[in-house]
């Protein structure tokens, strides 16, 4: 099994109003994708982060095997929803993917 583990902040210019909505939407659509990508069994999406964190949002899955994180970056209603739902919004991407 694999974890893959990716967290952002949002862009500057999005208001605090606007957060919650967004976070919202986010996690309803990535965790939407279980199912519907192969090779990925979970999804976890993390909208209050202690005040410890250095970013503001994440996303932890599990997926099958390593090269199942291939198949999930490039799966086509993945690329949607995070163009769509996600990328607009963020900056300052990090990742960590591990057994």
């Amino acid at each position: 099994m694999v974890h893959h583990i990716v967290m952002w902040k949002f862009k500057p210019e999005i208001e605090e109003g606007r957060k919650p909505e967004l976070k919202k939407a986010m996690a309803e659509n990535l965790k939407g994708l279980v199912g519907k990508v192969p090779g990925l069994l979970t999804v976890e999406f993390v909208e209050q982060p202690i005040s410890s964190s250095t970013h503001d949002i994440a996303l932890v899955t599990t997926l099958k095997r390593a090269e199942d994180i291939a198949v999930y970056a490039n799966h086509p209603a993945h690329v949607e929803a995070a163009d769509t739902y996600v990328r607009p919004y963020v900056t300052e991407r990090a990742c960590l993917d591990f057994e």
